[in-house]
C-alpha cells in the first residue's frame, strides 16, 4: 500500500535516507519520521512523512549526490556528490558546517555512521563514519558534532588490476562497519581477488578474507546475527555466515542485485533489482 509519495520536478532522487529514532525506541515516534533526499542538482531536501510535506532544501554540492546518511543522533546530515565531495549540514539551520575534499575526483558510494565509546580507538568523539569512494579508496573518521570537531582516523586503499576487459562498469566499492565485530569494517569492491575483506581499525590490517563467486554488486551486514547479504550482477544474492560457514545463494531477481538492505530487527532482508524489489524472511537468524 502506498502510504504517501513526494515528487521533486525536473530532478532525479539519487539517494535516501530514514532519519534514527531515539536509542532503544522502535518504531520510531511520528515526530521523528523523516526522510532525506539527495538530487542530481546538488540539492538535499528533508521530507516529514508524518506531515507530508517538504522541511528544508539545502544546495551543499555543485554536483549530483551519489550518497546521503544521518549522524547517528540525527542532528546532521552526511551527503557525498559525484564529484567526490562530502559535506557536512544541520537540518535544524540548514547551515553546511563541513566541506570534505579527500576523496575529491571520484564518486562517493557509500556513507554510514556509527556510534562509538567516547575514547574507543584513542580518538575523542561520540561517532564513527566512513566514505568509499568509487576509487577504491576508503576513509575512516571521528566526529563530535557538538565541538565541531571531524578527525580523520584511517585511509584505506585498495588495489586493483588496470583495464580490466570483459566489464562494462566497474563492480561499486562498498564498506560498512560490522555491527557484530567491534572496530572492524568490511570492503568489497573491484580488486585483485573476488572476496570481501574484514579490517581492523585497530591493528590496522586486514584480518581475514572470504571469497566470492564474482564481484558484488551490494552489500549489507545483519545488526542482529553474524550474518552478510551480497548482490551481484548475475541475478544472484548470497547469504553468507561469518567469520565462516557454507553460504546461502538464491535467486529470483530479474537482474543485477544492486541493493540490499537488513530489517533493523534482521529478521527480513528488502534486496532490489532492475524492476522487482523482494523482501526476504530470515527463519532461524
Amino acid at each position: 500500500e502506498l502510504v504517501v509519495q513526494f515528487q521533486v520536478l525536473n530532478q532525479s532522487c539519487q539517494c535516501l535516507a530514514w532519519k534514527p529514532g531515539p536509542v532503544g525506541v522502535w518504531p520510531c515516534p511520528s515526530e521523528s519520521q523523516h526522510v532525506v533526499a539527495g538530487y542530481s542538482d546538488g540539492t538535499v531536501r528533508v521530507f516529514s512523512v508524518s506531515r507530508t510535506e517538504m522541511e528544508l532544501k539545502m544546495h551543499p554540492h555543485a554536483a549530483a549526490l551519489t550518497a546521503i546518511t544521518y549522524s547517528t543522533d540525527g542532528e546532521m546530515i552526511l551527503s557525498g556528490g559525484k564529484d567526490g565531495i562530502v559535506a557536512v549540514s544541520s537540518p535544524r539551520t540548514g547551515m553546511t558546517i563541513h566541506v570534505l575534499a579527500d576523496h575529491k575526483g571520484s564518486p562517493i558510494t557509500v556513507l554510514q555512521c556509527t556510534r562509538k565509546q567516547y575514547h574507543d580507538l584513542g580518538v575523542e568523539g561520540g561517532e564513527l563514519w566512513l566514505a568509499a569512494s568509487s576509487d577504491r579508496r576508503v576513509s575512516v573518521w571521528a566526529s563530535d558534532w557538538l565541538q565541531d570537531k571531524c578527525e580523520l582516523l584511517d585511509w584505506l586503499s585498495f588495489p586493483a588490476p588496470a583495464g580490466p576487459e570483459g566489464l562494462d562498469s566497474l563492480p561499486p566499492s562498498l564498506a560498512a562497519f560490522c555491527p557484530w565485530e567491534h572496530g572492524v569494517l568490511v570492503y568489497v569492491g573491484f580488486g585483485l581477488q573476488k572476496e570481501a575483506l574484514f579490517y581492523s581499525l585497530r591493528k590496522k590490517q586486514v584480518l581475514r578474507k572470504i571469497s566470492l563467486p564474482a564481484f558484488a554488486t551490494s552489500l549489507s551486514l545483519s545488526p542482529a546475527a553474524p550474518f552478510m547479504a551480497l548482490g551481484f550482477g548475475d541475478r544472484l544474492l548470497r547469504l553468507q555466515p561469518c567469520p565462516a560457514g557454507a553460504p546461502q545463494d538464491y535467486a529470483g531477481h530479474d537482474d543485477t542485485v544492486h541493493l540490499c538492505r537488513f530489517a533493523p530487527s534482521g529478521r527480513r532482508l528488502l534486496t532490489a533489482s532492475h524492476s522487482a524489489v523482494l523482501v526476504w524472511e530470515l527463519t532461524g537468524a
